[in-house]
């Protein structure tokens, strides 16, 4: 047990900063649930990237959601000042008891000190600045050695403050919302999909040296629809992602049951997964939100390390299938591209023999229930 557990009698709230990318937002998801299971009278606040705060909007146990415009910094001197200044208002006018800073961005720290709360945790970086060592009154060790996953590294914050999360408490949580649902239904009925009766194929992933080659992936589309599996295509709507698409859809050899690439929100592309029977896709936000809908998935895994970004379940058996190249002694090298050079060796040679058995398992499962 910790010698400095926070009383959680003493708060009335908190705030939570997780300044990343989509999939590591949705990742932090169950440490609010933790919360608010364990402190039912606490609001809890969260402040994130002005663009993921869709992760956490209408999260049960999320009060308030802050948002920091990555645009900031590309406006003038004084717009950013005050933008920067209005935040910080909105942050202080909460008067919070207690920040959970979940990153190693500096930003955590000023937050911490401008705040005034009474405890603030953060992630004991390797080299600590007097700065950063004397914004917070607790630091979270990092693992030794081996992987542990981000959602226990995110839930290690509240171990260090005297809170021990059950399993059950560990589940990602996303709500798609009505509108998003009824604009999915619509969508679905337009296409002739079904309910768990199609396989969403989600190609693409913002950094480009996590995806699979086109070639590759337009033969598995092929073997699923010849299975009779109808495959519903997303993407988001970036031109890299549109051009990859583009590809993929000019190899295949009949078109897809629906292609939504580009037309979904991650509030509806939620509600889409949520109404697949399968999800196919490479570690991205999209493969995490499966997971939090509790889509069956497999996930294809290349340079990042699936000990620590592989698909999250509670329990973690029989729901997720994660493919990686064998035969790769440096993988996971966590490098944008062997030696830097955005096309990933083991990504590039995973069979696409390989991949189908995990997409067959997986649906042979969903067949027998």
């Amino acid at each position: 047990m910790v010698d400095d557990p926070v009383p959680l009698t003493s708060l009335r709230r908190l705030l939570v900063v997780k300044l990343r990318h989509h999939g590591d937002v949705l990742l932090a998801s169950p440490l609010f649930s933790v919360l608010k299971n364990r402190a039912p009278h606490v609001e809890i606040d969260a402040l994130v990237y002005a663009d993921t705060a869709p992760m956490l909007q209408d999260h049960p146990a999320v009060s308030v959601v802050h948002g920091i415009d990555r645009e900031w910094k590309r406006t003038s001197h004084w717009t950013r000042l005050r933008a920067e200044w209005g935040l910080l208002k909105r942050l202080r006018a909460r008067r919070y008891d207690l920040i959970i800073h979940l990153t190693d961005h500096w930003r955590g720290a000023w937050v911490a000190r401008l705040t005034g709360a009474r405890w603030a945790v953060a992630p004991a970086a390797r080299r600590q600045s007097a700065f950063w060592k004397t914004s917070f009154t607790h630091f979270v060790s990092e693992p030794l050695a081996g992987g542990r996953h981000v959602v226990e590294r995110n839930l290690d914050a509240l171990r260090r403050i005297g809170i021990y999360p059950d399993m059950a408490e560990r589940r990602l949580l996303l709500v798609p919302g009505p509108a998003s649902e009824a604009t999915v239904a619509a969508l679905m009925t337009e296409a002739g999909l079904h309910d768990q009766r199609f396989v969403q194929v989600h190609p693409a992933s913002r950094w480009g040296f996590k995806c699979w080659p086109e070639a590759k992936t337009a033969a598995l589309i092929d073997r699923i629809q010849d299975s009779g599996w109808p495959v519903a295509l997303t993407a988001a709507p970036t031109a890299s992602e549109r051009d990859m698409v583009a590809d993929i859809l000019g190899r295949i050899k009949r078109p897809v049951a629906a292609d939504f690439s580009g037309r979904l929100g991650l509030k509806e592309l939620a509600a889409l997964t949520a109404r697949a029977r399968l999800f196919v896709g490479v570690d991205s936000a999209p493969m995490h939100i499966a997971a939090a809908v509790g889509t069956p998935a497999v996930a294809l895994f290349g340079p990042s390390g699936e000990d620590l970004w592989g698909p999250w379940g509670v329990p973690r058996i029989g729901r997720h299938i994660v493919v990686a190249s064998e035969g790769y002694s440096c993988r996971p090298c966590g490098l944008d591209g062997c030696g830097g050079g955005k096309v990933s060796d083991c990504l590039v040679t995973l069979d696409e023999r390989r991949v189908w058995t995990a997409v067959n398992e997986l649906l042979s499962a969903a067949q027998q229930q």
